[in-house]
C-alpha cells in the first residue's frame, strides 16, 4: 500500500477530497526508528506531526508516566504543535517503526486554513480514556470473574481437586451458612496435601486458607495488586454486603493489562492462521468492557473496536493470498454497515463487497470467489457472523468490476424503488479496507453528486430514514417490544442508534458530505448549515447519550459473564437515566420531522 492509500484510511485525512489528499501526501516525509530509539523528548522543538505507518510507539508524560501505546494509523505530536511547538510528551519506538512526518510549518498552515482539521486536532489532546486503561482507574467489578466456583465445607480435598481439574480453574471458594469461610487453591493442594502425604479424603477445611483476604466491589485494580504483592497471594475474593460476588486472580490482572486495542491489532497482524485470529478476537468483549469502564466515549470505543475488525480483515486477505497465490488483477475489499462507518460494538455481523479491476476476465472469478469464501468464513470464525441479508463478497452480485458498481449506483439513483433505497443506504457507508484503494477513488463523490441532484431519490431516502422510529410511548414513557424473546425491552440499535444513522446519511446526501462515520456526518452537517446550529447540537447530544447507553449496557453484560446484545430493560435504568434517554429520543423524532420538511431547524 502506498502512502496515499495508507493516509486515505487515517482520520482526519480520510475525509479530505481525493485531490487534496494527493497533494498533501507529497508533503509527508518518511522516518525510520529502531526499537528503543527516542523519537523526541519532552520540551524538544517538534519537527512536525507524526503518523505511524508501521511499528509501535510509547508516549509518556513529563514525569515518565505512560500515557499511551500507539500502533499503525495512530497520530501523535499534535498537542505540542497546537500549543507552542514544543513536545508536551516523550515518544519512543518500542519496535522497528516507520513514521510519516508532516512538517510543522505545513501542519500549521493546514489547520489555519481548515476549521474542520483544526477542530479535530484540538479535540485529539490526550485525556482520560485516550490511553490504555490502568489498574488505578478500574474498579474490581470490571476485573473480577463472577459466579466463582464454590463448595460446602464438607467437600473432600479429592473432590475439590477434581472440580478444579474438570473446570480448568485454580481455586474454589469454601462457603458455609455464614458465608465465605475460606479458599483452596491448586498451590494449597500441592503444598499442604500432596507434599505432606495427607489423606485426600479429609474435608477441604483442613487444607484451605481460612478467612482469606477479600476486597469490596468498589475497590480498584491497584488495591488487588497491592494485596497480592504484600501477602504473596494470587487470588482475592470480592465480597459485598450480599455475600461472595466474584474473584480476581493474577491471570485476570495479567489479561487486563495485556488487552489494549494496539496490542490486539499487533497480535492480529502476526497471527499465522484463522484459528489464531479467532483466539485474539475472543478478547474483544473484555476490551470493550474495559474501555467503557474507564470512561471512554462511545466514538472512541467503537473506533478502536472497528480498527481491530479492519486488521482482522486485512490479515485474512493476506492469508488468503498466501494460500491462493497472487491476484490475477487488482481488487479492493470494502466494508459497509457498522464496520464501514467505524461504529462496531460488541455485536457485529459482516457486510462487505469486492471491487475488481475492469481488466478482470470471467476465468478470474474462481480466484476471487475463493478469496471471498476464505475471508468471509474467517470473519465468521472470528465472531463477525455472516450477514443475514447475504450482503457479502461471497455473493457474486457484490463481487463485480468497478464499471458494474458504477452501473449499480446509477441504477439505484435513477430508479429509487424500496430495494434500491435499501441497497443505496448500505452502499453509502462503504469504506475501503484492503487492496488497491484507487479502485474506489472518486466513486463516492461522483455518486453523492448524482444522488443529490435527483430530488425524487432524496425524497425516497428521507422517507426510508423514517422507517425506524424512536421508542416513545404515551405519558412520557418508553415504548418497549410487545412480544418475543425481548418483550418489555427497548432495542437500542434499531430504535435508538439506527434512526440517527439514517438521518446522518440523509444529511450527507443533501450536503454531498464525504464523511462515513455518523457522528462525523452530524458534525459536518452542522458546520455546513445542512442542519441548524441548535438542532445539530441537540442531535449530537442525543446521539451521544443513546450510543453511550448502548455501550454501557453491553459492557455490563460482558462483566456479568453474558453475551452483549442491544436489548435494554428500561427498569435497569434509574428514573433520572430513563428521563434523559427519553428526552434524547424526543430530539431524534423532532429531527426526523424536520428532515421530512427539508430543513434542519428545530
Amino acid at each position: 500500500m502506498n502512502d496515499l492509500d495508507f493516509l486515505s484510511t487515517v482520520p482526519p485525512w480520510d475525509a479530505l477530497p481525493p485531490e487534496d489528499l494527493a497533494a498533501l501526501t507529497s508533503a509527508f516525509e518518511t522516518c525510520n526508528f529502531q526499537s528503543g530509539q527516542r523519537i523526541y523528548t519532552f520540551g524538544d522543538r517538534l519537527d512536525g506531526l507524526y503518523v505511524i505507518r508501521s511499528g509501535r510507539v510509547q508516549v509518556v508524560d513529563e514525569a515518565g508516566a505512560p500515557l499511551s501505546t500507539l500502533g499503525p494509523q495512530n497520530t501523535f505530536g499534535e498537542r505540542g504543535l497546537m500549543r507552542d511547538g514544543r513536545a508536551a510528551t516523550t515518544a519512543t519506538a518500542t519496535a522497528e517503526t516507520t513514521l510519516l512526518l508532516l512538517p510543522a510549518g505545513r501542519f500549521r498552515a493546514l489547520i489555519d486554513a481548515d476549521e474542520g482539521l483544526r477542530g479535530f486536532f484540538a479535540r485529539a489532546r490526550p485525556q482520560k480514556g485516550s490511553r490504555p486503561p490502568s489498574l488505578a482507574e478500574t474498579r474490581v467489578a470490571t476485573l473480577m470473574s463472577r459466579s466463582p466456583a464454590t463448595c460446602p465445607p464438607e467437600t473432600t480435598v479429592a473432590e475439590a481437586a477434581r472440580m478444579m481439574r474438570d473446570r480448568r480453574i485454580s481455586s474454589i471458594m469454601v462457603v458455609g451458612e455464614a458465608g465465605l469461610m475460606g479458599i483452596i487453591t491448586i498451590r494449597d493442594i500441592t503444598s499442604r496435601v500432596v507434599a505432606d502425604d495427607v489423606d485426600l479424603g479429609q474435608p477441604v477445611t483442613a487444607a484451605m486458607t481460612p478467612d482469606p483476604v477479600s476486597l469490596p466491589p468498589d475497590a480498584i485494580g491497584s488495591d488487588v495488586l497491592h494485596a497480592m504483592m504484600e501477602r504473596g497471594i494470587g487470588h482475592v475474593p470480592i465480597v459485598g454486603t450480599e455475600g461472595l460476588l466474584g474473584i480476581v486472580t493474577q491471570t485476570d490482572l495479567t489479561r487486563f493489562q495485556a488487552d489494549s486495542s494496539a496490542l490486539l491489532v499487533g497480535d492480529v497482524a502476526s497471527a499465522p492462521d484463522v484459528a489464531a485470529l479467532a483466539l485474539v478476537t475472543e478478547r474483544i468483549p473484555r476490551l470493550l468492557a474495559q474501555l467503557v469502564g474507564t470512561g471512554n466515549r462511545h466514538e472512541v470505543v467503537t473506533r478502536l473496536v472497528t480498527d481491530i475488525a479492519d486488521a482482522v480483515t486485512r490479515r485474512l486477505l493476506a492469508l488468503g493470498e498466501a494460500q491462493l497465490g497472487a491476484p490475477p488483477v487488482p481488487y479492493l475489499w470494502l466494508a459497509c454497515g457498522s464496520q464501514g462507518r467505524q461504529e462496531q460494538t460488541g455485536v457485529s455481523d459482516q457486510d462487505n463487497c469486492l471491487f475488481l479491476s475492469d481488466d478482470v476476465r470471467p476465468e478470474h472469478d474462481g480466484w476471487f470467489a475463493e478469496l471471498a469464501r476464505f475471508v468471509s468464513e474467517g470473519l465468521d470464525r472470528c465472531g463477525y457472523v455472516f450477514c443475514p441479508g447475504d450482503m457479502m463478497a461471497t455473493n457474486p452480485r457484490w463481487r463485480q468490476p468497478v464499471r458494474v458498481w458504477r452501473q449499480y449506483f446509477a441504477g439505484w439513483v435513477a430508479r429509487p424503488d424500496p430495494m434500491a433505497q435499501m441497497l443505496a443506504s448500505v452502499m453509502f457507508d462503504l469504506r475501503p479496507i484492503g487492496g488497491d484503494y484507487s479502485l474506489h477513488a472518486g466513486l463516492q463523490a461522483e455518486t453523492l453528486a448524482a444522488a443529490a441532484r435527483n430530488s425524487i431519490f432524496v425524497a425516497h431516502m428521507v422517507s426510508n430514514s423514517l422507517k425506524h422510529a424512536p421508542p416513545l410511548g404515551l405519558l412520557r414513557g418508553l415504548a418497549t417490544l410487545r412480544s418475543g424473546e425481548h418483550r418489555n425491552h427497548i432495542d437500542l440499535k434499531m430504535s435508538g442508534v439506527v434512526p440517527v444513522v439514517d438521518l446522518g446519511r440523509v444529511y450527507a446526501l443533501r450536503g454531498e458530505l464525504t464523511a462515513v462515520n455518523t457522528r462525523a456526518r452530524l458534525d459536518a452537517a452542522r458546520a455546513t448549515g445542512i442542519i441548524s446550529e441548535s438542532g445539530g447540537r441537540d442531535l449530537l447530544d442525543a446521539y451521544d447519550l443513546i450510543a453511550q447507553t448502548r455501550l454501557e449496557h453491553q459492557a455490563r453484560q460482558v462483566r456479568e459473564g453474558g453475551m452483549p446484545n442491544n436489548y435494554l430493560r428500561p427498569g435497569a435504568l434509574s428514573e433520572f437515566e430513563r428521563s434523559h434517554l427519553r428526552d434524547a429520543f424526543v430530539v431524534v423524532r423532532r429531527m426526523q420531522s424536520a428532515a421530512t420538511q427539508g430543513r434542519g431547524v428545530v
